[in-house]
């Protein structure tokens, strides 16, 4: 499976932005799907993350009730729905993928990886 995020940007304070992560290669239908971020000079933490069937999810006590995320089984889709941004959302933000049931958290749970979209959150 390889992976590829995309959509981030400049947003000003409270305001919002979706990130997209796409697959190829094989359909994901199977895995977990999760989002990491990773702000300049701390260590890459757990955002979220939507079950395979994607009838479930979980996030981050920062980011949650503001951040969503969902998943287009045909499209081969994730998104990431962030609203009310704040400055400390700025950071490289990445898609994962689990072939494993539940809601994993922790980074070594995950197989592939995608390169990462910067979101910078600044007036």
């Amino acid at each position: 499976v390889q992976l590829q995020a995309s959509g981030g940007g400049l947003v000003q304070p409270g305001g919002s932005l979706r990130l997209s992560c796409a697959a190829s290669g094989r359909a994901f239908v199977n895995y977990a799907v999760a989002w990491f971020r990773q702000a300049p000079g701390k260590e890459r933490e757990f955002v979220g993350v939507i079950s395979w069937s994607g009838g479930s999810s979980r996030y981050a006590d920062s980011v949650k009730g503001r951040f969503t995320i969902s998943r287009d089984m045909e499209k081969n889709m994730v998104y990431l729905q962030m609203n009310s941004l704040k400055p400390e959302d700025t950071a490289v933000y990445y898609c994962a993928a689990a072939g494993r049931t539940g809601l994993p958290a922790f980074r070594y749970e995950y197989d592939y990886w995608g390169q990462g979209t910067l979101v910078t959150v600044s007036s």
